[in-house]
């Protein structure tokens, strides 16, 4: 296989393509903290691209433009990939009154979302969920800089996910709730679709019982990723998407049940939001006693533990704060002379 040819004799031009091209050595490694293995290089060949053809062309303006905005683009679309087969399932199997699938059916639907997610947004990490992007930023050196702009990229995914789910089943949506002007949730009707977009918990939870499934999923999540990840344990390598895929199957098969396992406030708030401003009501904030806020809260919470659990007992690594003195506390209280120096320069 030959090398690919681009010739152009415009230098800022020339770097633009290789960095398109994914030929340049100089990558962001800081966005690969969570990656699968290894990454395939585009190749263009036998491709001539005159300078006239692209200086001050909006091509060029583009390629600018993806280039910095590809970690959110990865992102938005890594979500929105997990959101089309994730809501997609739980609206085939309920809409259909079960004849077109069932629980298992979903827990299948999901991790072939998240597995499909990941694979679209391995330029960035492939986080597609903020409190795994959170964990990162803690315990392997991810930019704090960027969470927001994940978070951001996430939810905007998730929501336009779901506006495309409702687009696509509209119909089945209106003939399962009995009119096109009717919306109902989960505890308020018989045929409520409400639940379709976000989890909705079981009548039978408490409070406490709801926080602590989500936390417990969240944890277990964490926990895995950081397993299949490290290469000083077994590692998944490329086939890390795959794991995946039977992580959240697993999850979903046997700890789904009381909540719907959103494990990840980017899948409930986005979609949840977007069913808000589709006509579903303010249900969608009190059903369950207000449960919206315990997927927006326990997750962060779950996989900051479960993260904090595998450095502390089975990672062997030296880039986690839990391999500094107190297991990482002594950082929040203590700086060196070093660093105290560095902390005022700064201000």
């Amino acid at each position: 296989m030959g090398s690919p040819t681009v010739t152009t004799s415009n230098p800022q031009t020339m770097a633009i393509i290789q960095k398109e091209m994914g030929l340049s050595d100089n990558r962001n490694s800081d966005c690969t903290s969570v990656y699968l293995g290894s990454q395939t290089e585009s190749l263009v060949h036998d491709a001539t691209i005159e300078p006239e053809q692209l200086a001050g062309e909006p091509s060029v303006f583009w390629y600018k433009i993806r280039a910095c905005g590809r970690d959110a683009f990865s992102e938005f679309f890594g979500t929105m990939i997990l959101i089309l087969f994730g809501n997609g399932v739980v609206a085939q199997v309920l809409l259909s009154h079960g004849e077109k699938g069932n629980y298992q059916s979903i827990s299948w639907g999901w991790g072939l979302g998240v597995m499909l997610g990941v694979y679209v947004s391995g330029q960035s990490g492939a986080h597609i969920n903020p409190a795994v992007t959170f964990a990162n930023c803690i315990y392997r050196g991810f930019p704090w800089r960027k969470f927001h702009i994940y978070v951001i990229a996430q939810l905007l995914g998730a929501m336009c996910g779901a506006a495309i789910v409702y687009g696509n089943y509209k119909s089945a949506i209106d003939l399962f709730e009995g009119g096109a002007t009717i919306r109902t949730v989960p505890g308020y009707s018989s045929t409520a679709t409400a639940g379709i977009f976000c989890t909705y918990p079981a009548e039978f939870m408490t409070k406490t019982g709801q926080f602590f499934s989500e936390f417990l999923a969240s944890a277990i999540l964490m926990f895995l990723i950081f397993a299949l990840k490290d290469d000083g344990n077994l590692g998944a390598g490329p086939l890390t998407p795959l794991a995946l895929f039977f992580v959240i199957f697993g999850i979903g098969a046997c700890f789904g049940w009381e909540t719907g396992y959103a494990i990840n406030l980017a899948r409930d708030f986005g979609p949840r939001l977007t069913s808000y401003m589709l006509g579903y009501g303010h249900e969608v904030w009190t059903a369950g006693n207000y449960y919206f806020w315990v997927p927006m809260v326990a997750p962060f919470l779950g996989c900051a533990f479960g993260g904090w659990l595998y450095d502390v007992f089975l990672y062997t690594g030296v880039e986690s704060p839990v391999k500094t003195p107190w297991l990482g506390v002594k950082r929040l209280f203590y700086f060196n002379r070093q660093q105290r120096l560095n902390l005022d320069s700064s201000v």
